[in-house]
């Protein structure tokens, strides 16, 4: 088994290991670096369970080689909380009931997160397109976008008041 060493940026630290050649990013995270938030949902790719940043965009760890990573900055659902507390799109999720079994919650934050990040106000059509490619079981999806909605008006009205 061919193994060749990654270096990568994780949740903002840097890092150096030997992997596999054919190590998926998901098994990388969770099995070697304990990053369990993201979820192994489908394996192939159709779930959006284990979405991820790659240098800001949102990819599936299910489908993504490790070494495909080197020289990238890779962030989790774990990246986003601060000192234990949850950030502003998790704690919209949170007080809009957006999660109901919690398994694709990740994935659709993560989703979520990059669309914010390029796009501080995004209309439903906008949110609903970012989150296309993650399916939930539960909740219907009103209550995910309303999460979404609700993150990207504080965010105005914060910038707004400044």
């Amino acid at each position: 088994m061919a193994k060749r060493l990654l270096r990568l940026s994780v949740n903002g630290r840097s890092r150096e290991d030997a992997v596999a050649d054919h190590t998926l990013l998901i098994d990388y995270l969770r099995d070697d670096l304990g990053l369990t938030g993201t979820k192994r949902g489908c394996d192939g790719g159709e779930c959006g369970a284990c979405k991820v940043l790659i240098d800001g965009e949102p990819r599936l760890a299910c489908i993504t080689l490790a070494a495909r990573c080197d020289g990238q900055r890779v962030e989790t659902i774990e990246a986003l909380a601060a000192g234990g507390r949850m950030n502003r799109l998790q704690q919209a999720f949170h007080e809009k009931l957006g999660t109901q079994c919690g398994f694709c919650t990740p994935g659709m934050i993560m989703a979520a997160e990059a669309l914010l990040r390029r796009n501080l106000e995004p209309d439903e059509k906008q949110i609903r397109e970012a989150l296309s490619g993650n399916l939930c079981r539960c909740t219907g999806y009103v209550k995910i976008i309303e999460a979404v909605q609700a993150t990207s008006q504080s965010v105005g009205a914060a910038g707004a008041a400044e």
